[in-house]
């Protein structure tokens, strides 16, 4: 087994969680290429030398190009704001360097563009970091979308709701600053993503977002706190998609319901481990939903545990996409999602902004 060393941007919430799967992953899916945690990079001196006692990285940097030129750093996982992607995958792939990004790919269209374009022009491995869709419950749907299992989709109805921000009395601090850090930039690309996964492209749309609370303790808010859009899916189908970080009571609503001419899919993110389908099978007084409890027969789910049931959790679905990412360098073929699907989903952000200040359904291809 080849050893790899790994250099992760950010040391904070989403840096923490790919240094553990890291950590972790070569001896759970026992990959080919086995992960050193090399350099981590924060916003100080102080607070990079604290995540790398913490994390286990041989050193630690406040400047990311410290990190990208290190030749001990063999690939860049940016885990860093949106606003600084940009320049540090541009500055990997110039160094021959893959690169995992975290989503919303990058700050606007443009840039998600150029960070394709780099990434083509490098031919170096690149992936955007969509977790949710890798849970064994949402591969199995796919799965089933594919065989045919529930006919042709019809309709689609997916949200990622939570309520971190629906107490208004809350001081506004930089969640409610700056667009890329609204529901659009930090929620909304996770279904809309999700959407993409298991209909396929987004053809056409019709927006409303908006800000509920203008301000949250005297501070001005300035970007939204919800969003929705009506669509129309490239194979036909019909779609409403919801965003919100103040949908009261929900903590990790990644949700989605899937309506096909011969059964229909539901999936709830708050009960990740199942997943439940109804077909048109059978006598009419039997028919129901049927709660599919994952196990070691679904994707990506018997490495965890041998135990059907038994579960798995946010932190695995890190873990399996550090497994894609390291297969993907070690057979120098890429795993969806790429940065082209990351710059497809800001596409649709964009889109989504454009219809609701215009008021009009919009084409997704425009933006």
């Amino acid at each position: 087994m080849a050893d790899i060393g790994i250099g992760i941007v950010g040391g904070g919430y989403m840096g923490k969680a790919h240094a553990a799967a890291y950590a972790a992953v070569a001896t759970l899916f026992e990959t080919d290429l086995r992960p050193r945690l090399e350099v981590v990079c924060a916003t100080s001196d102080a607070s990079a030398e604290r995540y790398r006692a913490a994390y286990g990285f041989a050193r630690g940097t406040s400047d990311w190009r410290d990190l990208v030129e290190d030749p001990k750093v063999e690939a860049v996982i940016i885990a860093a704001p949106q606003s600084t992607h940009r320049d540090i995958a541009l500055a990997a792939f110039a160094a021959g360097k893959p690169v995992f990004c975290e989503k919303p790919l990058g700050e606007s269209v443009a840039d998600s563009q150029a960070m394709v374009d780099a990434a083509t022009a490098s031919g170096q491995i690149n992936m955007v970091g969509f977790n949710y869709i890798r849970t064994p419950a949402s591969q199995f749907a796919r799965q089933l979308i594919t065989e045919g299992r529930i006919g042709e989709v019809t309709y689609f109805r997916g949200e990622h709701t939570e309520d971190f921000l629906a107490d208004a009395s809350l001081k506004g601090d930089w969640r409610t600053q700056g667009a890329g850090n609204g529901c659009m930039g930090d929620l909304a690309p996770h279904m809309i993503n999700g959407a993409r996964a298991l209909i396929g492209p987004i053809t056409s749309l019709c927006a409303q977002v908006e800000t509920v609370h203008a301000t949250r303790g005297g501070v001005a808010v300035t970007n939204d706190d919800q969003a929705q859009f009506m669509c129309r899916f490239e194979n036909g189908a019909q779609g409403h998609l919801f965003f919100s970080r103040v949908a009261t009571g929900r903590k990790m609503g990644y949700a989605y319901e899937i309506h096909g001419t011969k059964g229909q899919i539901r999936f709830d993110q708050e009960d990740q481990n199942a997943l439940h389908l109804y077909t048109m099978e059978g006598p009419e007084a039997e028919r129901g939903f049927r709660k599919i409890l994952t196990g070691p027969a679904h994707p990506d789910y018997k490495p965890f545990c041998l135990g059907p049931g038994h579960g798995t959790g946010y932190q695995d679905q890190i873990i399996i996409e550090a497994k894609d990412f390291l297969t993907a360098i070690a057979t120098q073929k890429n795993i969806w999602p790429t940065f082209a699907e990351g710059l497809e989903v800001n596409r649709v952000v964009s889109a989504t902004l454009a219809s609701s200040a215009q008021g009009a359904w919009v084409n997704v291809a425009d933006y």
